[in-house]
């Protein structure tokens, strides 16, 4: 579907006094009319509600979040979190909610609809969103094997493997750690670098195929069938963090992990990184630019309160990041405290083969000179530092320090904290495939709920505008996953992590950032923010606060293009890097990637990018020739309908015709929604025409 062009008054009314789940006719550009009576609807509030907490809650707020929470401040960096959610991401949020809301289409269709010169945005957003359900299915297929590993016991990720030819440990695994070793060379069979492709893997092909086959199947009906499953995937994670954090309180260490992470440093303020940092994980949280919020307003019914929808869905974002964050970090904590009492125990070891005389003078020291070194556990951690800050010098470098601090500053984020630090934990656990199978359950959750929102955004835009992909939905949604999967198998390779990394940091980043600023130069100057309000006004019946005009038409458009500025030049003065995984040694190393893999970074960028201006040029291009040819064609269409006059002139007024002008084209008359509160009535002469109504009638547009 088409730019919608104005709403005749007849229109009007029978658009805001219908039922709240139809949508209204409009014209494409051949003049036909094109009805959106049968396009889908939410059943109901709560039903919306999970589709977009589900699919702003994803991976990044268990992974992501709290490692940069861990890393820049703790309690500061939430404060300074919470800053810009308010000024910039609850605004741009709510942007995208009302104008998907009031036009009912997707994201080209929403764009478009504004001026066809910006309908590039709409192509740029499916374009990313393409990019992102690539590699994130390939997470979803990592659970997926996780989880099915989790059904047996002892955990195969809870000790090292031998060797069957010398009967020893693996090298590689005694060089780590157990759970380092089955992710890297178990799960993914990884190569020592990029360059290195490698051939495919067999158990992750097939672990990619079942996950595109249950999002294929969980969206073959819309968002009907991916609705229902949005039960349970939107609300069952928070039953298992829920669950984890009850768990997690009873462990040894959790308190050391709670205080660590909200203990406030106020002086991360003055970093620009940090800021940089914050306002990517505020733009990614919310899913801005994807076009996946504004797929999932545009079904709802007409004067629903998006106001509401994006107070309250930011508000449970952030508090899903919390509750994450508490989780990992209790977690965390204990797993710090464990390795911290390990390395006691390996130093009281080393000292009861030291002299007997020697040993003694430095147990002396502990306060306990009867210690039986034998029992680590009769010495605290605490008792320990105390000893080894005074003694540290006469003991030698065998003996180390044992610092929980330390432990906890070794900040773990995304894989390395789902699948090496949590399995690590896991194993640690009574029961322990229970709560495995738990964990990689709740993340296969957060990751299909996501995924279906980031496929709604590729998809509704699609068959709103192109009518012939709209009659045959079914067929698109298994042709659009099987497109997926095939495109997948690149990260199915052995050296496939590396890609996912690839796409992660870059693919979806900067191509977002200009999206969103793009939607917002359209709202707040092409189309103008006070008539935007206007429009919201009327599907609202009341005015939102004036201060979402500056917030739009300044802060948020200052702010984002700060952060594409940040982010261009970061990538510019610091090569990009990619951590890779080292068999030799059994350790990750920092690598550059290679030439090639750098312009195919540029490529994804700028392949996602481009839609915008060819977009702009195409329509610009187009447009007075099409005013050349399509006058006479527009003028017998503009026949058969009715004129107005405002009832206050005098002056009759005829039929326009001239051809659209530049002028036109940078002010658009199209309107989100008819907001005018003039009263209009027919012309004399058509008057006389009309039988039926000898009354002069005041209609209101």
């Amino acid at each position: 579907m088409t730019e919608k062009p104005p709403l005749d008054s007849s229109e009007t009314q029978a658009w805001l006094g219908q039922s709240e789940t139809q949508l209204t006719s409009g014209r494409d550009p051949d003049g036909a009319e094109t009805c959106d009576a049968d396009r889908p609807a939410w059943d109901s509030k709560v039903q919306y509600v999970l589709a977009q907490v589900g699919f702003s809650v994803g991976l990044g707020n268990v992974w992501r979040f709290p490692y940069l929470c861990h890393q820049n401040g703790g309690g500061a960096f939430m404060l300074l979190y919470v800053f810009l959610l308010i000024i910039v991401g609850v605004p741009l949020f709510f942007m995208e909610l009302a104008a998907g809301q009031s036009i009912r289409q997707g994201s080209i269709g929403v764009w478009k609809h504004i001026s066809p010169k910006l309908a590039g945005i709409g192509y740029s957003s499916c374009i990313v969103c393409f990019y992102v359900a690539l590699y994130y299915n390939v997470i979803i297929a990592w659970s997926l094997f996780y989880m099915g590993n989790s059904f047996q016991y002892p955990l195969p990720w809870e000790h090292c493997p031998s060797d069957v030819t010398t009967n020893d440990t693996v090298k590689e695994c005694a060089g780590s750690s157990p759970t380092s070793y089955f992710w890297f060379r178990k799960a993914l069979n990884i190569t020592n670098s990029i360059d290195e492709s490698g051939e495919l893997n067999p158990i992750m092909t097939g672990c990619l195929l079942a996950a595109w086959a249950i999002v294929s199947l969980a969206m073959i009906k819309g968002i009907k069938s991916s609705a229902k499953v949005m039960y349970f995937s939107s609300v069952f994670p928070y039953v298992v963090l829920f669950i984890f954090l009850i768990r997690g309180l009873m462990l040894d260490g959790a308190m050391e992990g709670i205080t660590f992470m909200f203990y406030p440093k106020l002086e991360i303020w003055g970093s620009m990184q940090v800021w940089r940092q914050a306002a990517t994980q505020v733009f990614f949280a919310l899913g801005l630019g994807y076009g996946s919020v504004i797929a999932y307003s545009s079904y709802n019914p007409v004067h629903n309160n998006c106001h509401r929808d994006a107070l309250m869905v930011s508000g449970i974002n952030f508090a899903t990041s919390v509750l994450a964050s508490l989780v990992v970090f209790v977690v965390l904590g204990f797993r710090a405290k464990n390795v911290a009492l390990r390395c006691v125990a390996k130093n009281l070891g080393l000292l009861s083969l030291m002299p007997s005389l020697e040993s003694a003078q430095l147990l002396v020291g502990l306060g306990r000179p009867g210690i039986n070194v034998t029992d680590p556990s009769s010495v605290s951690l605490a008792e320990y530092r105390e000893w080894y800050g005074h003694h540290s010098s006469a003991v030698g470098p065998s003996i180390t320090d044992c610092s929980l601090e330390e432990e906890m500053n070794k900040g773990v984020e995304g894989t390395g904290l789902a699948f090496i630090a949590f399995t690590e934990v896991m194993a640690l656990f009574p029961a322990s495939p229970f709560w495995s199978t738990l964990f990689f359950l709740m993340l296969l959750n957060l990751g299909l709920s996501t995924m279906f929102g980031t496929m709604q955004g590729i998809l509704t835009p699609l068959m709103d505008n192109f009518s012939l992909l709209g009659r045959h939905r079914t067929l698109l949604t298994v042709s659009s996953c099987a497109l997926g999967f095939l495109i997948g198998l690149l990260f199915t390779q052995r050296s496939g992590n590396y890609f996912v990394t690839m796409f992660d940091d870059y693919s979806a980043t900067l191509p977002l950032v200009i999206v969103v600023i793009f939607e917002t130069i359209s709202v707040s100057w092409v189309y103008g923010t006070d008539r935007f309000l206007d429009d919201i006004e009327v599907m609202l019946n009341w005015r939102p606060p004036v201060v979402y005009k500056y917030l739009w038409k300044y802060v948020c458009l200052l702010s984002m293009v700060g952060l594409l500025t940040a982010s261009l030049l970061r990538m510019f003065f610091k090569r990009p890097t990619y951590t890779a995984w080292n068999q030799t040694t059994a350790s990750e190393i920092t690598l550059e990637y290679p030439g090639w893999a750098l312009g195919m970074i540029i490529t994804l960028i700028v392949f996602a990018s481009l839609p915008v201006p060819i977009g702009y040029v195409y329509f610009t291009l187009k447009t007075p020739r099409a005013g050349d040819t399509g006058a006479e064609e527009a003028g017998g269409h503009e026949m058969h309908r009715e004129f107005y006059t405002k009832c206050s002139s005098t002056e009759q007024l005829e039929p326009p015709r001239r051809v659209p002008t530049e002028e036109d084209e940078a002010h658009p008359r199209a309107a989100f929604l008819p907001t005018g509160h003039e009263n209009y009535r027919l012309l004399p002469q058509l008057e006389e025409e009309d039988d039926d109504d000898d009354d002069e009638q005041d209609t209101e547009v």
